[in-house]
């Protein structure tokens, strides 16, 4: 084996025993206080992304695009708001249980309107 598939062998094992943190996140706008709730398997790669996506204007919410040009890149913090332990929960089942944080989450900070950049589940018809 190759020097170079020798080390990616070894990341993936010590990616398998150590799994990133991964959760729900908040990403907030410090000027005018609208959040976004997300969530990821990897929450530092999705942070990392998250910068590199507002720096270029990327990001796939227009109010938080309008927002980044109006307040610039300062304004917004990225926060981990709930983390699960990869070891109490199954790796078929993380995607599971991160949604329902992120649920709970969004139930509890109702990130809709004048209050996040999410637009709000329509209700029963």
């Amino acid at each position: 084996m190759d020097k170079r598939k020798a080390l990616i062998a070894a990341y993936k094992a010590d990616y398998k025993e150590n799994p990133p943190p991964m959760g729900v996140y908040r990403l907030t706008n410090t000027q005018n206080g609208k959040i976004l709730i997300g969530t990821s398997l990897n929450l530092q790669g999705r942070a990392n992304s998250y910068w590199a996506q507002l720096q270029f204007l990327s990001h796939h919410y227009p109010a938080l695009r309008e927002d980044l040009s109006i307040y610039g890149l300062e304004a917004f913090t990225f926060e981990i708001l709930e983390t699960i332990d990869p070891e109490k929960v199954p790796a078929a089942d993380r995607r599971k249980a991160i949604t329902a944080l992120e649920a709970k989450w969004l139930d509890s900070l109702q990130p809709y309107g004048e209050r996040g950049y999410h637009k709000p589940k329509p209700g029963p018809a």
